[in-house]
């Protein structure tokens, strides 16, 4: 049984904070301790009560006076995508065109993809991200590449395999039925294979004929436990190129919703420019709106208004994401320092508080695994970042005037990259310093 006795500043969230002031919305410890046993949190709390538990033969890490959190949660990212992140100058159909469809059509290649899943994740990693919900290409092997070098990490991560059967490049289509029997392949060798989740994986549907779309509801009805993802309602052109392919539905939505693919476990990239009526039919069904600030920013696709999706009569769950490489940036830090300035140009504010809510336990009950993961809560998998909030000169020197832990929270916000998180743990090991050790098995 390995036993590892973590110290610092702790930090957790139980429920969404209304406010700055709304402490009993977190929990939080000057002196804080963590007892890891065997991949999971054991004991959380003051360090004087949780150190009485952790035994002789505890391993003691001292990370004062760094802030300990949930490992960040990022739900929505493209791994094959990492060589045409800042790509230049297009919108959205175009940037998949120019860009993502010549990039992907290189993971034919399962050494590529190799290559590939095991930088993606190294990168994650370093900017304190433990739990990803991945799009892989079309290619099986390509998700093969994922779940393999996720498993040898043990960290809990969510993929699939795309399906696409039209409009895209010939070196980038599946059929109907080659995406049914390769999803229920990659299904059956990964989904639950250690920490490892499949998530059906139609890209949209411009890309999905209706037949695809019919064998993606197959898969769900078939598999129901399991995750869906896919994109909706991001650019103008995209809506309605989609309304063209699919003239006898109500909208966009209208046509997950008559597949069967809407529900909890459905995470729906995007979002921006749904209508009421689309908006009630996710908050009905339960699935899940993925903000992608700085991707919607980069490639001029819109807004995503945060604040009114939360609070209308019928609110929308709501999930938050890089979107790598539409998205711009690696890291959930960055990422709510772009989202805080959208949510801002809606004529809203987001607090610190809320924002290392929804990167935590926030995305984590949005990916309903609330269970395992986004929290400090004993019972749950030690998944960890460690945090600096004088990582850089131009910290250090803010925080001289910070005088609260909403302050460091935006601070590490606002100014933080991969250089504030000192350390990663994935499963109770340190997975990014000099103390990182393989995954056994």
């Amino acid at each position: 049984m390995t036993t590892t006795l973590l110290r610092g500043r702790t930090l957790s969230f139980l429920r969404w904070p209304e406010t700055a002031d709304d402490h009993s919305a977190y929990s939080y410890e000057e002196d804080g301790g963590l007892l890891i046993r065997d991949g999971r949190i054991a004991a959380a709390g003051p360090w004087a009560e949780v150190e009485k538990q952790a035994g002789e033969g505890a391993q003691r890490i001292d990370h004062r006076p760094h802030l300990i959190l949930p490992g960040f949660i990022d739900a929505h990212v493209h791994f094959p995508q990492m060589q045409v992140i800042a790509s230049y100058g297009a919108e959205l159909l175009d940037w998949l065109n120019t860009y993502t469809f010549p990039e992907e059509t290189r993971f034919r290649d399962a050494q590529h993809g190799r290559r590939i899943a095991r930088l993606f994740l190294d990168e994650m990693v370093r900017q304190g991200t433990t739990t990803v919900s991945a799009y892989c290409s079309v290619h099986k092997a390509s998700a093969e590449a994922f779940f393999e070098e996720s498993h040898a990490r043990d960290m809990l991560n969510i993929a699939g395999k795309v399906m696409m059967d039209r409009n895209a490049p010939e070196g980038l289509l599946d059929t109907p039925q080659s995406g049914y029997d390769d999803t229920v392949a990659l299904i059956e060798d990964w989904h639950g294979k250690g920490r490892q989740h499949y998530a059906i994986t139609p890209r949209f549907a411009i890309t999905s004929s209706p037949q695809q779309l019919e064998m993606a509801g197959a898969l769900a009805a078939r598999f129901p436990e399991l995750h869906v993802q896919t994109h909706l309602s991001e650019n103008h052109a995209e809506i309605a190129f989609t309304q063209e392919l699919y003239p006898w539905a109500k909208d966009y939505t209208d046509i997950y919703a008559q597949y069967g693919l809407l529900g909890r476990k459905t995470l729906l990239g995007h979002c921006i420019h749904l209508s009421e009526r689309e908006a009630d039919v996710l908050s009905d069904t339960g699935s899940v709106a993925v903000f992608c600030p700085t991707s919607n920013l980069f490639l001029g696709s819109g807004l995503f208004d945060y604040q009114r999706y939360r609070r209308r009569d019928k609110p929308l769950r709501i999930a938050t994401a890089t979107d790598v490489g539409g998205g711009t940036n690696y890291s959930m830090l960055r990422t709510m320092d772009e989202g805080y300035k959208v949510i801002a140009l809606n004529g809203e504010k987001l607090n610190p508080f809320q924002s290392f809510w929804q990167i935590t336990l926030g995305n984590a009950q949005a990916l309903s695994l609330a269970d395992r993961i986004g929290t400090l809560a004993p019972g749950t998998d030690a998944d960890i970042v460690v945090l600096d909030c004088a990582a850089t000169p131009g910290m250090r020197l803010r925080m001289e005037r910070a005088g609260s832990l909403a302050e460091e929270l935006f601070l590490l916000q606002t100014l933080g990259d991969d250089r504030a998180v000192r350390e990663v743990y994935v499963a109770g090991r340190p997975a990014k310093s000099d103390m990182a050790t393989p995954a056994e098995g």
